[in-house]
């Protein structure tokens, strides 16, 4: 990876201050190669992951690509996470391209939960449509955003509240006691399976969309009872959600994946353990990112939006990505101009990342 640069960016956001230690809220790295700035250049962000050295950035950097690993403030601060105000800071991001770096095609790159806020992204760059939260004012920042020339969603997910409902564990019978289970739909009780039935995976679909909207009832009410208190907002958790039905049952949508296998080892620990997507909310980024009913990260409707030459690429192994959801991502696509193509590894692509840059190099360059 010789001759390539690392340039640590820092700047303020349009819709939040700086913070009181003196961190610009949205920060970043950029890689490029040495030398003449780079034509094209890629920006990738996540809803709360850090993707500032981001796993591609030097094997593009490498190909002749500037790639700046982007970071709004919500990095590691998901619990507070709202939808607008990420848009505004993915625009500074991109306008640094343009306007500093030298960039005159810019690449969007989905990767993991990121494809959906990428989506988000250039869906509002091209036709404003993104609302604030319910108590929140608008942010005038996200009216004009700059868009991308190309998108690419790499192991990406359907959207958040999609993901998250699919990864709920519906037996939960209590949401304020992480061992409450309903055995009819425990789905590590022996007696459902796996192999898990046809009749048992419906009951269990419909169950986890029922506890998704039970939680967004619940957090209404909650708002409207705030009313008129000093509290405008709190702090809630929500237990147990490892348990697709796909991580234990590979007989559900085969692929190249292991058993029994998800991002943090066994379903089972992972689904009873501490760590877990959406385990932090408050009421608002609840309604912002995970409601099945009033999120606005949902891919599908942002993707119909992209008119720009798109390509998708599915990990055939991963174990929290699947093939329908990859599939799911190219058919919404709005563009004629889209490929979908499949790289075998899991779902950070540990063993094939080189591979992973020469196939997003040669797309780039036929377009």
């Amino acid at each position: 990876m010789g001759g390539i640069v690392r340039e640590f960016v820092g700047l303020p956001s349009p819709v939040a201050g700086r913070a009181g230690a003196g961190g610009h809220p949205c920060q970043g790295v950029y890689h490029r190669p040495a030398g003449a700035p780079p034509k094209t250049a890629f920006i990738a962000t996540h809803y709360n992951v850090d993707f500032s050295e981001h796993y591609l950035a030097e094997h593009l950097a490498a190909r002749g690509y500037g790639f700046l690993g982007w970071n709004t403030r919500f990095r590691g601060n998901e619990a507070y996470f709202l939808l607008d105000h990420a848009l505004a800071e993915i625009g500074t991001g991109v306008r640094w391209l343009r306007e500093q770096a030298g960039a005159e095609r810019i690449v969007l790159l989905g990767n993991s939960g990121g494809g959906s806020l990428m989506a988000a992204y250039q869906s509002q760059a091209v036709l404003p449509n993104v609302t604030p939260v319910a108590g929140m004012r608008p942010a005038p920042a996200i009216e004009d955003l700059p868009v991308g020339d190309l998108f690419i969603a790499l192991a990406a997910h359907a959207g958040r509240p999609e993901v998250l409902t699919a990864w709920m564990d519906p037996s939960v019978t209590d949401e304020t006691d992480p061992l409450s289970a309903d055995p009819s739909l425990d789905p590590f009780d022996p007696a459902n399976g796996p192999p898990y039935g046809a009749e048992f995976q419906a009951r269990y679909r419909a169950a986890q969309r029922a506890r998704n909207e039970r939680i967004t009832d619940r957090v209404l009410a909650r708002l409207d009872a705030l009313t008129g208190t000093r509290a405008r907002d709190e702090l809630f958790t929500v237990h147990r959600t490892w348990a697709d039905l796909r991580m234990m049952d590979p007989s559900i949508e085969p692929s190249d994946r292991e058993a029994d296998r998800c991002y943090l080892g066994e379903p089972v620990k992972a689904n009873y353990g501490v760590l877990g997507i959406g385990s932090l909310c408050t009421l608002r980024s609840w309604l912002s990112m995970w409601s099945l009913r009033t999120s606005q990260c949902s891919a599908a409707p942002h993707l119909a939006r992209i008119t720009v030459p798109s390509l998708v690429v599915h990990a055939t192994a991963d174990e929290g990505v699947y093939d329908s959801d990859a599939r799911a991502i190219f058919d919404a696509l709005g563009t004629s101009d889209k490929t979908l193509d499949f790289i075998e590894d899991t779902h950070y692509l540990p063993r094939s990342r080189p591979w992973a840059a020469d196939l997003i190099d040669a797309w780039v360059r036929d377009h």
